[in-house]
């Protein structure tokens, strides 16, 4: 069984200058325009009455809105509804710094209206909104948030991986693989309906206000919250959630979700959480269920809902099991969920039609790309894994060989001695099984 994450520190309990260096050391991360040494040390030893005061100034800063300008563009985008692009910002980028810096010292600042985009969701017939702010707004946004995701951190849950420094989704996995192997087979499955469009912005105002005594900040919050979304010629203004696709979105996510994690820690209940995704492991079914209800009453009293069909409990030990983070346990094993299999699939069949007139060489160029990002998430399944995926997508290439040959149909049977393997091989296309055995035997050693 998991152990609860100890206690970090005491607060009013100061530090030695060797003590606070090696404290400090686990805030590399944080943006050093905000975070200096002495705000780092007050982080460490905790403010009086657990509230920060007077941080809009951090927030306003030129030099902090530069740095975050400069992540943003890192990121790229596209324009939002004043369509200023992230290179004509980056034109004018010391007037507009100035005058974000101004307006939101002087609290004249408002954020202008998202834009709504809807996309696929893979291996289903949904779509899920995507926002897009503005540029400017992504630049406040990214400072806000450079400001107050060291504060949260400090005292997140372990048990949380989504939007983290130094977590991602393969921690999240091995700590689901590690409870699994340990026998806490009876999993609950929870997905959270529409989460990011239906969180109360009330119930995340409390939980902001636990950290965050600045008014001037507060007032920011609530006008992200608040943003105009434009959908087309439609728009309005959210009563409720918080855009995905906004800057700031996943770490409200995080402290909004956060107290369910408490939750849970406290009863040594074992949940993985990446943002919105979860699960829950146990040693029984009757324990399963238990905390499968004790979720339920807390989502509800939080104003969110249990989707009703794809939340469940199953015994990961039989036939079904469950996906999390693409990946699908069962009996023991992993491997690419169906929804993650059909998004590579979809990927290839995009890059390999049997129009396509550039030559194989160029072909393979875009192609490989693709085939590596995927190993390199999917590199610890199961090895029948990759030999199946490898031959499909020699189909593909065949089919399109074919087809120059003025033959119909896919690339199968005598194919296969007309092109043989090494012939792709030869022509430089990733092999997912050439490189699955190279992880292996790379760890071997």
């Amino acid at each position: 069984m998991r152990t609860k994450r100890p206690e970090q520190r005491l607060a009013g309990v100061p530090f030695a200058a060797k003590q606070a260096r090696e404290a400090h050391g686990r805030w590399q991360w944080v943006e050093p325009t905000v975070w200096t040494p002495r705000m780092l040390t007050a982080l460490e030893n905790g403010v009086k009455g657990g509230c920060w005061f007077s941080l809009i100034d951090k927030v306003a800063s030129e030099k902090g809105l530069r740095a975050a300008f400069a992540k943003v563009e890192r990121n790229g985008g596209a324009a939002g509804v004043d369509r200023v692009t992230v290179e004509a910002f980056a034109e004018r980028l010391e007037e507009n710094v100035t005058k974000l810096s101004r307006s939101l010292l002087d609290g004249t600042y408002r954020p202008q209206a998202i834009v709504r985009r809807w996309i696929s969701k893979a291996g289903s017939k949904e779509k899920r909104p995507l926002g897009i702010p503005t540029v400017r707004d992504r630049v406040v946004q990214t400072a806000l948030h450079h400001v107050l995701e060291p504060i949260f951190e400090r005292d997140f849950v372990d048990s949380s991986y989504g939007f983290r420094p130094g977590r991602g989704c393969h921690d999240a996995l091995r700590a689901v693989e590690e409870s699994l192997t340990a026998g806490q087979t009876w999993v609950v499955d929870a997905d959270l309906q529409s989460f990011f469009d239906t969180l109360s912005h009330e119930v995340l105002r409390e939980r902001v206000r636990t950290k965050i005594a600045d008014g001037s900040v507060l007032g920011l919050i609530d006008a992200f919250l608040g943003q105009p979304v434009m959908e087309g010629m439609t728009g309005w203004t959210p009563e409720e959630g918080t855009p995905q696709g906004a800057v700031i979105s996943p770490l409200l996510s995080n402290i909004y979700l956060d107290p369910l994690d408490r939750r849970m820690a406290e009863q040594d209940i074992t949940m993985v959480r990446y943002a919105d995704d979860f699960v829950i492991l146990c040693w029984s079914e009757s324990a399963a269920r238990a905390a499968l209800e004790d979720v339920r009453r807390w989502v509800q009293e939080v104003g969110l809902r249990l989707h009703p069909e794809k939340t469940r409990i199953v015994d990961a030990t039989q036939r079904g099991g469950f996906d999390f983070l693409g990946y699908h346990f069962e009996r023991g094993y992993k491997w690419p969920s169906t929804k993650s299999t059909q998004k590579l699939k979809a990927a290839v069949r995009e890059r390999t039609r049997r129009t396509n007139g550039t030559s194989l060489e160029t072909i393979l160029f875009g192609l490989n790309p693709t085939l590596r990002g995927w190993f390199t998430y999917f590199r610890y399944s199961h090895p029948t894994t990759f030999p199946r995926l490898d031959r499909w997508v020699r189909m593909r290439l065949r089919s399109i060989l074919r087809k120059r040959d003025h033959r119909t149909g896919v690339g199968r049977g005598p194919d296969h001695q007309r092109w043989p393997n090494g012939y792709f091989t030869d022509r430089g296309l990733f092999s997912l099984v050439t490189a699955h055995e190279a992880v292996r035997q790379s760890s071997s050693r």
